[in-house]
């Protein structure tokens, strides 16, 4: 690898990861159905989010990279309680739902290539994830997850060997069409919700944190929340590994959605119904071994975005009560952090046994977090513009105008999605 190259390597972090973990089952699920039932007229999305998604993140990094402190912790001390209750359940119950679908999703895609119960695979998905998290120390934690995250390359490379119509594709990217239909509403959600997901500004603002604590030497002593000096580098760093990792996260979400306009929508295949449905759409790539590489696809996604998942949930809950926390950390140092990541993760089994399917349960886990996501924006833009908070890094004019359209946005998309499911649509 050059030395550019290994440098930039080097200097990617939780903006990469976060990026990446954006792509996670539930993410490639619903991107797969949305290009199955939608065609290329989906691919618009990953163009017009991509603005939207890097000011949110952008601004849960400098939160955390300015006052040392997560999203929550922040919260708590400067806005009330009714807020600080409001906002960490809807983001815990929202990534337990999605931590037990993605595990469902996981070991759906194991069982197309082994006859072994669904059950079993998931509880076996679920005792890996906590060791890796659990025995591993935080460097190593990061440089898999990093590698994970170029597993998902697999996407760009069937999409060049199979999409032969790039001018339609290039013009359905820049010149949007909205549905006007149940399905198509609920498939435009589902992709602004998995693409915006609320678990990724808590994530990020907490690792920034994490990764300041560590590089100031300052890592186990009490979250304080309160703003710190960030020098211009630190904030150019922060900016720059969001942005690689927010256009990482589309650019395969692009592919992903293309590729399977173009075996399964062209094929006129517009449901998605299984995970087997979903894989046929590396076949043109792998052939009888599309399973294979599907599986393999899913199950990097899985371990990359379920400890990013309970990892949030467990970062809300210890800077409510103060606990130290960190994948950083050994278990015996923080306890508390630990055993929500251990609850979160067997709570979150309980969602195959609704009796649902894994692409159902993966689609509305997009659709919950499109539901979450206005409250969470709204919280986050009073927090990036409270120089208590951020300090001289207030939200420039941009940022704020980026911000209040994706507020605006977002609360328009869950609106029309419920207007949709009313008489009065018909």
């Amino acid at each position: 690898m050059p030395l550019n190259l290994k440098k930039l390597w080097r200097s990617l972090g939780p903006g990469l990861i976060t990026g990446a973990s954006d792509d996670d089952p539930s993410g490639i699920i619903t991107y797969s159905a949305a290009g199955a039932r939608l065609g290329f007229s989906a691919v618009w999305t990953m163009l017009y989010t991509l603005p939207l998604m890097i000011v949110i993140q952008e601004m849960s990094a400098r939160i955390g990279i300015s006052s040392s402190c997560g999203l929550t912790g922040n919260i708590k001390k400067y806005y009330s309680r009714t807020l600080l209750f409001f906002i960490s359940t809807l983001i815990i119950v929202s990534n337990t739902f999605n931590i037990g679908a993605d595990v469902y999703g996981m070991a759906s895609a194991i069982k197309l290539l082994t006859p072994q119960s669904t059950t079993l695979l998931s509880w076996l998905i679920v005792l890996l994830i906590l060791v890796l998290i659990i025995v591993l120390p935080y460097r190593k934690i990061v440089m898999i997850f990093k590698w994970l995250a170029i597993s998902l390359f697999a996407y760009v490379v069937a999409g060049l060997m199979v999409i032969d119509n790039w001018p339609l594709i290039l013009k359905q990217l820049l010149i949007p069409v909205l549905p006007f239909h149940k399905e198509g509403i609920l498939m435009i959600v589902a992709i602004f919700g998995t693409t915006i997901s609320p678990y990724l500004a808590f994530w990020q603002a907490s690792e920034e944190a994490e990764e300041k604590k560590i590089h100031n030497n300052t890592d186990g002593k009490p979250l304080v929340c309160e703003y710190r000096i960030v020098t211009r580098n630190e904030l150019r760093r922060t900016a720059s590994d969001t942005r690689i990792g927010m256009f990482f996260s589309n650019f395969i979400g692009l592919f992903i959605i293309a590729l399977t306009a173009s075996v399964l929508f062209s094929a006129g295949i517009n449901n998605i119904e299984t995970v087997k449905d979903a894989a046929e759409a590396l076949r043109p790539l792998a052939g009888d071994y599309a399973y294979v590489l599907f599986t393999l696809g899913i199950i990097s996604a899985g371990l990359l975005a379920i400890p990013i998942l309970a990892g949030s949930s467990a970062y809300v809950m210890s800077e409510i009560f103060g606990w130290s926390s960190g994948l950083d950390r050994p278990f015996s140092k923080a306890k508390g952090f630990y055993v929500v990541i251990i609850i979160s993760t067997v709570v979150g089994m309980v969602i195959p046994y609704f009796g649902i399917s894994a692409v159902k349960a993966l689609i509305w886990t997009s659709i919950i977090h499109g539901i979450v996501a206005p409250f969470l924006i709204a919280t986050l833009l009073h927090m990036a513009n409270n120089p208590a908070i951020v300090g001289p890094n207030v939200n420039k004019k941009t940022s704020n105008a980026i911000g209040y359209l994706t507020l605006i946005v977002m609360s328009l998309a869950i609106i029309v999605l419920f207007i949709a499911h009313t008489p009065l649509f018909n």
